[in-house]
């Protein structure tokens, strides 16, 4: 099987994980996946969709430097956005790309990342919805949150989907580098949904598990008082630990 070939099949594995019904992370055609085909190209869900259901039709092929290029612009149309969206298509034929190819276009380019989720998580969502998302975002409340999630997220302030999103994205993206200077594995769009990236299907599915798992810890912390969050000195210890390491490894994260 060819790189690009095995890279497609994995995005597809990807999309169904995060499509199954059961987990409420994304239904109808909520949610898009993407994954690095090249140095010059990359795979994204075409819009309108169904994770779920994906096909290879339904996958479109981009090419990273007009998407790029695009988010230096300030103020262009949305035809404009389209338009160039539209050109940035390997096959003419294909179907539309996701409005949030720019976004998963940024992504992919950091060091390392390989392939992109973005789900409407059901109980991510809920506290995304509330006045403390920020909260949720920078805290930890336990190990294995940490472990997959990292010592924290990236938090997004509601932004309007599209050029926007991709611009303010990688403006806290940015940040979080400068800070940690390694890639997210997580970040929070206020009042829409959760990201997650990484090197390998599985650390991306593994991210975005286990952020949902946490904001339904956070519902029932909520519930009981809380939560109650470990310190900086307790999220650094197990950020460091060489077990949790040998954990990360064998969760291909």
């Amino acid at each position: 099987m060819s790189t690009s070939s095995k890279q497609l099949q994995d995005l597809l594995r990807l999309s169904h994980e995060l499509g199954r019904e059961e987990r409420g992370l994304a239904i109808l055609g909520e949610g898009n996946t993407s994954a690095r085909q090249g140095p010059d190209s990359y795979f994204v869900k075409a819009s309108g969709t169904n994770l779920a259901t994906l096909k290879e039709g339904d996958v479109v092929e981009c090419r990273f430097g007009p998407v790029l290029a695009l988010l230096d612009k300030t103020g262009p149309s949305d035809k404009e956005v389209d338009d160039v969206l539209l050109a940035s298509r390997v096959e003419a034929a294909a179907k539309k790309p996701s409005v949030e190819a720019l976004l998963h276009a940024y992504l992919l380019s950091l060091p390392g990342i390989e392939f992109v989720g973005h789900t409407h998580a059901t109980a991510v969502n809920g506290v995304l919805c509330s006045p403390r998302a920020r909260e949720f975002a920078e805290q930890r409340m336990f190990p294995d949150e940490i472990v997959c999630c990292d010592v924290e997220s990236v938090f997004i302030p509601y932004t309007d989907p599209g050029l926007k999103l991709a611009q303010v994205v990688r403006d806290q993206v940015t940040s979080f580098l400068k800070r940690h200077q390694r890639p997210p594995r997580v970040i929070l769009m206020a009042g829409h949904g959760i990201i997650t990236l990484g090197k390998t299907v599985e650390a991306v599915l593994a991210a975005m598990l286990m952020a949902e798992k946490a904001a339904k810890v956070w519902h029932g912390a909520v519930a009981l008082g809380g939560p109650q969050f470990l310190d900086a000195r307790q999220v650094a210890r197990i950020a460091g630990r060489p077990d949790e390491e040998v954990r990360r490894k064998q969760l291909n994260m």
